[in-house]
């Protein structure tokens, strides 16, 4: 059987979502009509949405429910970028970097945290921007300092629009200082197929996909009501996670695996998420390890899961300089209901994968 400890990719679903799920697909109205079985269901979608935002501090109406974090990345930048220079971060998740191609890059230093020196002077050029920047990375867990940057954003008139795929249910979170964050329900537990952009101020915003008017008129398509229960649930869960046993288990594997020679990338310098380590393993591919590792019995990956199940080269870790390092790197980002023996069973295999490849790079 299979450890799987690729939680940034997807989280296993918790209980409490796969109930609220089950129930939500029994409801058989469209939120949207305007019969008993519509309300119902329409009951069940605004309970979601008021469940939502109060975890973020915000009313029920500045949610928009969307398929995913992809769709609600996008649906930012479609919204509060038009006319407007977009500025992102040198690591930002492909979501971003697809939704705003012409993008101008700002550059991360070596730990991966994003150069407030470098924003700062780009933002001094033009008032008139966007900028996209992610909470924490989805690869190396490296946390960006927010606070810092939300500061700079408004002192210089700047929109915000922030990546919490990856934070949102991990850390605490709010919308003070930014006009808009994504987020994703499967990222903390929920259910694949919904995610929500969320929303400082209410009011219209441009929608990406137009339809029948549905989330007031921000984004049309009939709304995956299992899949957002499921988020809903998933989330309140989440904000009693014990992180702190979590990230333990992820500092006994950094140790482990610097006692075999391997790196984390970031150095540990920058604070990350409880859950995320990236091991680099110097001279060994990145899908060698992947191959020595499925093998033993534990599911990790070599970053973003949304490259078509490719294994390459990191930019993320090659906007930090890492270099050739970039595609030897794996990351093990455990999930909320890892086990104590998973962690230990993970660095044994690890230690004489590390031994067994290091004596053929020798």
């Amino acid at each position: 059987m299979t450890a799987y400890l690729d939680a940034n990719a997807t989280e296993p679903p918790r209980e409490s979502a796969l109930a609220a799920l089950l129930d939500a697909a029994r409801l058989t109205g469209n939120p949207a009509s305007v019969h008993g079985p519509g309300r119902a269901a329409r009951r069940a979608l605004e309970e979601a949405r008021r469940d939502i935002g109060g975890v973020f501090g915000i009313d029920a109406d500045h949610v928009v429910f969307t398929s995913g974090g992809t769709e609600a990345n996008a649906l930012a930048v479609h919204a509060f970028g038009q006319g407007r220079r977009i500025l992102i971060g040198a690591t930002e998740h492909d979501a971003i970097r697809s939704a705003a191609p012409h993008a101008e890059i700002v550059p991360v230093r070596a730990e991966g945290q994003l150069c407030l020196k470098a924003l700062e002077q780009m933002l001094s050029e033009d008032s008139d921007a966007l900028v996209c920047i992610m909470a924490a990375n989805n690869e190396t867990g490296i946390l960006h300092p927010l606070p810092e940057i939300k500061e700079l954003c408004r002192s210089c008139n700047v929109l915000l629009h922030v990546d919490a795929v990856q934070g949102a249910g991990r850390l605490p979170f709010d919308l003070d200082g930014i006009t808009s964050a994504a987020i994703s329900g499967h990222k903390f537990g929920g259910i694949k197929g919904a995610g929500a952009l969320l929303l400082r101020e209410s009011g219209h915003i441009e929608p990406l996909l137009r339809g029948g008017g549905q989330e007031r008129g921000r984004r049309g398509g009939t709304p995956a009501l299992p899949a957002i229960v499921a988020m809903a649930a998933a989330l309140k869960e989440a904000q009693h996670q014990n992180w702190e046993s979590i990230a333990s288990w992820r500092d006994r594997i950094d140790q482990a695996a610097r006692q075999v020679g391997a790196r984390i990338a970031g150095q540990s310098i920058a604070p990350r998420l409880p859950n995320t380590t990236s091991l680099i393993l110097d001279g060994v591919s990145a899908q060698t390890q992947l191959m020595a590792l499925d093998l033993a019995g534990y599911a990790v990956s070599a970053g973003s899961a949304c490259s078509s199940g490719k294994v390459t080269q990191s930019h993320v870790l090659a906007a930090m300089g890492l270099g050739e390092a970039a595609g030897q790197a794996v990351r093990v980002s455990l999930p909320w209901n890892v086990t104590a023996a998973e962690v230990d069973g993970f660095i044994a295999a690890y230690t004489t994968m590390a031994a067994r490849l290091g004596k053929r790079r020798a």
